[in-house]
């Protein structure tokens, strides 16, 4: 953490000595209460420029700060002209993503009705010379929490992962390992079971002010030990009847949680079309 903050350091002396840059803020986690933080939290650092172009295709800027080993581009085109993005892993293991932004589209974008989320999630201004961000508005840190599922949002949610399991089992059957790891991983697991984990939760919660981070990071934090197993129960390894296991471990989890959820927010949970696709589940499984 100390070396992080001492290129921090070298980053803002730079900014401030170098007349083309006209502010310099800090995002993501580092300045957000609700994210966790620790030695290999990146430094998201977003840079002010009167000329962005001459910074985005000369690159020589980015060694002032220790030796680049492995760098992503993304330029503005990527983020309709409004910047560009330099991911830098430097050698001493310091992760900074550099955000360049052109003057005149930081002021269009700071002046937007809504904050755009990478600052709604909290931002630190560091160097402002020309008084940019004092019109900018405080993160509120919503864009962020959990919201409470609709009928319609629970539904589709239920419908689409009993839809989606039957492709694993015709996968698993067929000794397709890649694409049965697809959509238990890519589909299932990240557009299903992670979205109603967070409803469980926050609703534990009282659906207050309640993160679990990006992807689940923070659900071992938040979920009882005895459910975590029955979540760690849907990951496998490439052994076929492992993931036969963990499919029927997810549908168990679907139920478990879909059941409780819709008890308790007056959803209507599909326990019929569930009883349909286990049995053809089931069925697939055993066949010969």
């Amino acid at each position: 953490m100390e070396t992080r903050s001492e290129k921090l350091k070298e980053i803002i002396i730079w900014a401030e000595e170098n007349p083309d840059i006209r502010a310099v803020l800090l995002t993501s986690s580092l300045v957000n209460p609700y994210a966790p933080v620790d030695e290999f939290s990146d430094l998201d650092v977003e840079l002010v420029f009167e000329n962005m172009k001459s910074y985005e295709i000369d690159k020589n800027w980015i060694s002032n700060f220790g030796k680049p080993i492995s760098m992503v581009e993304e330029n503005e085109t990527f983020f309709e002209n409004k910047h560009a993005m330099k991911m830098v892993l430097y050698d001493d293991y310091v992760k900074v993503d550099f955000k360049l932004y052109q003057k005149s589209e930081f002021i269009k974008e700071m002046q937007a009705a809504i904050l755009p989320e990478d600052w709604d999630v909290g931002y630190k201004v560091l160097v402002d010379k020309d008084n940019l961000t004092q019109s900018l508005k405080p993160p509120t840190y919503q864009s962020i929490m959990i919201k409470k599922p609709s009928e319609q949002r629970f539904q589709q949610l239920m419908n689409d992962f009993w839809w989606d399991t039957t492709y694993v089992a015709k996968c698993l059957k067929r000794d397709e390992i890649f694409y049965a790891k697809f959509m238990s991983e890519n589909v299932i697991r990240t557009d299903y079971l992670v979205p109603l984990i967070e409803w469980y939760i926050a609703d534990e919660k009282g659906w207050e002010n309640i993160t679990t981070n990006k992807h689940g990071r923070l659900f071992k934090q938040h979920l009882s030990p005895e459910l975590w197993k029955k979540v760690e129960f849907t990951f496998s390894g490439s052994n076929i009847e492992e993931n036969w296991n963990a499919l029927f471990a997810s549908a168990d989890l679907v139920h478990e949680l879909g059941i409780n959820l819709s008890e308790k927010l007056n959803l209507t949970y599909p326990i019929e079309l569930e009883n349909d696709i286990r049995k053809y589940l089931s069925d697939i499984r055993s066949k010969a």
